[in-house]
């Protein structure tokens, strides 16, 4: 190994010291809104209607003089999900009024067959969007859509739109202005029923590379992330596979990206190198959601799993949840919540800070790509005064010590998969 290639090692989580150098390019808020290109926008977001909880609150479409593509938003508190599905049609486009300022049909067909149903777009609200296009590519971003301004013919509020490439061909999107709408200006509102099973924030992306120090570096350089954990194999991985983790965040550390690079020389080929493949590159491998009631809410959604909502990974065995008190600590979950965790399948950790209980979906959709994972966070809530407060990000780690059962969930789903000499 090079001199170089040493100081490029990670130090794992054991080792690593948290620091906040306070080194954003510009002023970075929080998540706005995740945007999936799909096939087919109408019943792609039901389901994440009926699976999630999410009512559909704004959409583009024929009925609204939108030729190009159909588009249609969901809606939980604060997480916004889009789903945006091009027209195929050789009608003219004459007289189409569309919200997206850069839309082009090839590039998302294109973009379709290659992914799948794929997160095109990370929607993240900036102070200025024309101010974070210049420093983006200043720093050596790659610019997909120069600084546009909307205006909602509505409402007259505006909003500010620039994006830059995150990895591949999706993209980061930053939005800044008094528009407050869902999504984009200009999408025609929509009254559905009031459907909530409790999720209330985007918590962090987490995105797939074939080398993490390369995407690293392009980001640190364009937005100015700073490091803000750290994952090794031996930390994360399992005796068949594992993986290279790195989390960046914002100065605020609202905005969570964590970068994952898979890991050879193993049984089993890294899930990381899975979904590069199935994915056809790097893209966004999982969103992580939060709830205030990790309970209440799997409780929800664990009713529709199997009637068009979503499924997910298998428990762990028995041995795990003996553990769990010993884990996180013997007084943080009651009697009844400890046997309710082991019943939804729930996994729980913790960190210096506080405790995290989660759960993943089995991926979204036909290929084994992006999934969703369900978090509550438990600490980090009080000032020091003991206040309330806006919980902090990342309280409770992301699941170091549950990293293992994942990967070994992961290892089972894949066995599922029949070989290609037997299909």
């Amino acid at each position: 190994m090079s001199e170089f290639e040493a100081k490029r090692s990670l130090v794992g989580c054991a080792n690593f010291v948290r620091h906040n150098p306070m080194t954003d390019r510009f002023d970075i808020i929080r998540y706005h809104h995740i945007e999936f290109w799909c096939l087919d926008a109408t019943n792609v977001s039901r389901r994440f209607t009926w699976g999630l909880g999410m009512p559909e609150v704004a959409k583009s479409d024929l009925t609204s003089g939108n030729k190009h593509y159909a588009c249609s938003v969901v809606q939980s508190n604060e997480i916004v999900f889009a789903f945006t599905a091009p027209y195929n049609h050789t009608a003219t486009m004459e007289g189409s009024t569309f919200p997206h300022p850069r839309f082009d049909k090839a590039e998302t067909q294109n973009f379709i067959l290659k992914h799948g149903l794929a997160v095109r777009a990370l929607g993240i609200r900036v102070g200025d969007a024309r101010v974070a296009f210049a420093r983006a590519t200043e720093g050596g971003a790659i610019g997909v859509c120069p600084p546009v301004d909307l205006v909602d013919s509505a409402t007259g509020k505006t909003m500010t739109v620039s994006e830059i490439k995150h990895v591949d061909d999706t993209v980061m999107r930053f939005v800044s202005g008094d528009y407050d709408g869902p999504f984009l200006p200009n999408m025609t509102p929509v009254q559905s029923p009031n459907i909530n099973y409790g999720l209330t924030r985007i918590d962090h992306c987490v995105t797939n590379v074939p080398k993490m120090f390369d995407t690293i570096d392009y980001l640190m350089n364009a937005v100015g992330f700073h490091e803000f954990g750290e994952f090794t194999a031996a930390d994360v991985g399992t005796l068949d596979s594992g993986l290279n983790s790195m989390v960046l965040a914002s100065n605020n550390e609202m905005v969570l990206i964590p970068v994952n690079e898979p890991t050879f020389g193993t049984k089993r080929q890294s899930q990381v190198q899975t979904y590069l493949e199935h994915n056809a590159g790097a893209g966004i491998q999982h969103i992580a959601v939060k709830t205030d009631d990790i309970f209440e809410t799997m409780r929800e959604l664990s009713k529709r799993k199997y009637v068009g909502g979503f499924e997910f990974m298998p428990a762990p065995n028995q041995f795990y949840y003996d553990r769990v008190p010993q884990r996180i600590g013997a007084d943080v979950l009651t009697a009844a919540q400890l046997k309710e965790l082991q019943e939804l399948g729930l996994l729980a950790d913790k960190d210096d800070q506080g405790v995290l209980l989660q759960v993943f979906t089995k991926p979204l959709g036909d290929r084994p790509t992006c999934f969703f994972e369900i978090i509550q966070r438990l600490g980090c809530d009080r000032d020091e005064q003991g206040r309330p407060k806006e919980q902090t990000a990342g309280c409770g780690g992301f699941g170091k010590g549950n990293f293992g059962e994942l990967f070994r969930s992961l290892e089972e789903f894949e066995k599922t998969f029949v070989p290609p000499n037997q299909a």
